[in-house]
């Protein structure tokens, strides 16, 4: 079986120390590519298996999202996915948004500055009126009738 690491080279050797348990043989490193040889593989270890570990090793190196996993026969490729542009946006968009928010917070702070002579009146106008301290319940439900024995055997 052979596993072609593509541009994750780098990290390669952490791939073989987390494929070793699982597959239970020792892969090796050559180049761009790891090596297992099938008859020290662990029975019932499929190529479909070991790419669930590679995309297992990917998440937790949290760059799950930017790499796919193919398997052809006894290969597989680790591919890297290519970012489009609108891909590229997105990512930008959130940041922009945490930047802009607390500009449209200043923006309404200046206004209320200016109504603060006449913002204590209209408090007093509304204090009156009476809130409710707790949510009307529903009726309790009346038991149902139990039927009578004279009618059942009717």
């Amino acid at each position: 079986m052979k596993v072609v690491l593509g541009t994750l080279k780098n990290k390669g050797d952490e791939l073989v120390a987390f494929l070793e348990p699982r597959v239970g043989a020792k892969p090796s490193l050559s180049g761009d590519a790891i090596e297992i040889e099938d008859g020290e593989v662990k029975e019932g270890v499929k190529p479909r298996q070991v790419k669930t570990y590679i995309k297992r090793f990917l998440y937790m190196n949290g760059v799950r999202k930017n790499y796919r996993v193919f398997v052809a026969g006894k290969e597989l490729t680790i591919q890297e996915i290519e970012l489009g542009e609108e891909e590229e946006e997105e990512k930008k968009k959130p940041e922009k948004k945490v930047e802009e928010a607390p500009a449209e917070e200043e923006k309404p702070e200046e206004p209320e500055a200016k109504e603060e002579p006449e913002a204590p009146e209209a408090e007093a106008a509304q204090e009156p009126e009476p809130k409710e301290a707790k949510p009307k319940k529903a009726a309790p439900k009346k038991p149902r009738a139990k039927k009578k024995k004279a009618e059942e055997e009717a």
